[in-house]
């Protein structure tokens, strides 16, 4: 199936940073999927890859009607390729809160925090010399957080609601920063 995924990935998303941040979202997302629900980890990690994939198509940034649409569409486009479940399609509707779509599983929490911190730790490592992951620590992630200024455009409140589920934010940022450690090289971090 992950396969299938990443070639739709493939024909969807055009921009290589949106492709890495979907491979990024993805890690985290199977690494909260084998802690919060083991036996479902792989829809987990097939909702992080595929969160994103209506974004070349709409404007949601600048938009505030596509704005709406945005993972709406993404839904669309798994439909008539014949690929995913409601499990999935839910979980990639609740990652934009623009759509009105209510975060109520475990995936949906999940997915609306692990979203943004992918991207907030590309940021973090993108200021070292080296550019890379392995020189980003947990402590610059917490840090980092308190500076309103860096990475303004990151969802903190969506990154902190990660301890509705039970998760500390210190925890939940050494998890996404191990998870996408392990995919550095495709990361190109």
């Amino acid at each position: 199936m992950r396969e299938q995924a990443v070639g739709l990935v493939n024909k969807y998303l055009q921009s290589e940073h949106l492709i890495k941040h979907s491979y990024a979202v993805e890690a985290v997302m199977k690494a909260l999927g084998n802690k919060l629900e083991p036996e479902k980890s792989d829809d987990w990690a097939l909702a992080g890859l595929l969160h994103d994939l209506d974004s070349d198509m709409l404007d949601y940034k600048n938009n505030q009607e596509e704005s709406k649409l945005h993972g709406i569409k993404t839904i669309e486009l798994l439909k008539n390729e014949g690929f995913g479940n409601d499990y999935i399609y839910q979980a990639i509707k609740a990652h934009n809160e623009d759509n009105g779509t209510k975060r109520i599983s475990t995936i949906d929490k999940a997915i609306y925090a692990a979203d943004p911190i992918t991207g907030f730790i590309t940021a973090i490592a993108l200021v070292y010399p080296d550019k890379k992951l392995s020189s980003v620590k947990v402590k610059s992630i917490t840090k980092r957080m308190k500076e309103l200024k860096f990475a303004a455009g990151a969802n903190r409140d969506a990154m902190r609601s990660i301890e509705e589920l039970g998760i500390p934010f210190a925890e939940f940022a050494q998890l996404s920063l191990e998870a996408m450690q392990e995919i550095s090289d495709e990361l190109g971090l």
